[in-house]
């Protein structure tokens, strides 16, 4: 098997390249530094062994050792990713691991990723080359300043002109400030310090060359020192959610839509799903039974998402539906019907029970039962089945799922304590949620979807800040966007 050495980019999970993401997913050891993204790990198979190989206060591995671990997978005939953050062959120990390998006869790949270096300034606005600005950049190294100069000559890059770019210089900054400024550099010289560039909650520091030697820096940093630092083309900073934390506790299978658009507009998302979509108490016998006799019903009535997969998934052929016809509760419900190749007869104006059961038609008034089929979950509401009884339809209610309450990762909880907002999508998320924070550990901004959610979320004691209407993933996001930026101006 082969041993592939991945470089993640340096923070948002977006730019990890297509290849890295294809050999994640296949991977049967996934070798990975402390602050790996969880999107990214979540990539691999669920199966995968991970191994945390980064610095910590508490602990610190060798190079050596991690030469050996990679060596040692790939001759015990595994598939093994090494993730680390940028680029291996930039300033990281991949050129070392591809050499340990090399010697050892185990086949290795290398999959160049997106370096700091570029990334950290294109996301702080800065472009490290700009017509009449620069027409160069150099980049270089400052673990220890000490150990630096022997192999930089520092003041000969200040002589040759263009961007310089250091990377890991936080504890450098007045030395690297006296070299360049002794090089030539004048003392006014722009210079931008972006923290954790490209993540959530990336920070950019911009002050001069003179001005460095007392800006205290965090790390990791990106310094950029040249005319460009004074150029501030910013995109990302400016997102509506930038620098807020938004807790998602939808089923984490159904989340990664609602997480990636929370994130394309600048939140840090914190998942803690505290349900989990499971098989009814009968295993699903009840649904497979009336699902062979779907034609002979004149309806079949969907509320949710999950009904429709679990349905579907016990149809052998979409012409099993003979000429039932199909209404769902809303668009959410539609797409995920519409991803099994069929299209619903009925869409009511309002996505809630009340709206579907407005839109219904009555019975024919032919002789016979004129039948009904309601696949859903195992606790839900009423007011549609009783409804449609009273308008003189035969409904049949059917367990075709259940949510339960599922334990969040490790520190999920502690996550979220400190976030900006959370978000629920039905009433069973909330009752988890609440059950396990209580009312005083829910973030200050509630964002419900739907006003069942909603008023779930009230009769649990919480102020809810906002409500999705429609009941859209979409229009959750623009609700969430509102009540933050709301929940600046108060504040």
């Amino acid at each position: 098997m082969t041993v592939y050495l991945i470089g993640a980019g340096p923070g948002d999970p977006g730019l990890l390249t297509v290849r890295g993401a294809e050999l994640l997913t296949a991977a049967d050891v996934v070798v990975h530094d402390h602050q790996a993204e969880p999107a990214l790990l979540d990539l691999a198979p669920s199966g995968a062994l991970r191994i945390d190989v980064g610095e910590r206060p508490d602990r610190s591995v060798r190079q050596a050792e991690i030469n050996a671990l990679l060596v040692a997978h790939g001759r015990a005939g595994r598939r093994v990713v090494r993730l680390t953050g940028g680029d291996p062959f930039v300033f990281d120990g991949g050129s070392e691991e591809a050499e340990a390998l090399s010697e050892a006869a185990v086949p290795f790949e290398v999959v160049p990723g997106v370096s700091s270096a570029i990334a950290a300034p294109a996301y702080a606005g800065i472009p490290v080359t700009h017509r009449g600005l620069a027409t160069s950049f150099t980049v270089v190294a400052a673990r220890t300043l000490g150990a630096v100069d022997a192999e930089t000559d520092w003041e000969s890059l200040a002589a040759a002109g263009g961007t310089v770019v250091v990377l890991m210089g936080a504890a450098h900054g007045p030395e690297i400030a006296r070299r360049l400024i002794a090089g030539g550099l004048a003392p006014g010289t722009p210079v931008a310090a972006v923290c954790r560039g490209s993540r959530t909650d990336q920070r950019t520091t911009r002050t001069t060359l003179a001005g460095l030697g007392t800006t205290a820096l965090e790390p990791p940093v990106t310094i950029v020192i040249g005319a460009v630092a004074a150029l501030s083309l910013d995109w990302f900073e400016s997102r509506p959610l930038f620098g807020t934390r938004v807790v998602v506790t939808r089923a984490r299978e159904q989340a990664r839509h609602l997480v990636r658009c929370l994130r394309e507009l600048g939140a840090e998302t914190v998942e803690v799903p505290t349900i989990e979509v499971t098989d009814p108490v009968d295993g699903g016998a009840a649904l497979r039974a009336a699902v062979e006799h779907l034609a002979d019903y004149e309806w079949v009535v969907f509320t949710s998402a999950n009904a429709v997969d679990r349905v579907l998934a016990a149809v052998p052929d979409a012409r099993a539906f003979g000429s039932a016809r199909i209404a769902v509760v809303g668009s959410g419900t539609a797409e995920a019907l519409a991803r099994h190749g069929l299209v619903p007869d009925l869409v009511p104006d309002r996505f809630v029970a009340e709206g579907l059961l407005a839109a219904m038609p009555g019975p024919s008034g032919e002789p016979g039962p004129q039948r009904v089929l309601l696949p859903r979950a195992a606790v839900a509401r009423d007011v549609l089945p009783e409804g449609l009884r009273t308008r003189g339809w035969d409904v049949e209610t059917v367990e075709a799922y259940r949510t339960v309450a599922v334990q969040p990762p490790k520190g999920g909880f502690d996550a979220a304590r400190g976030a900006d907002a959370v978000t629920f999508t039905s009433s069973s998320t909330v009752t988890s949620f609440v059950g396990a924070v209580g009312v005083d550990g829910v973030p200050p901004v509630v964002v419900c979807m739907g006003p069942v959610t909603a008023e779930t979320a009230e009769a649990a004691g919480l102020h809810v800040d906002a409500v999705a209407r429609p009941s859209t993933l979409d229009a959750l996001v623009h609700a969430v966007v509102e009540a933050l930026t709301a929940h600046r101006l108060r504040g």
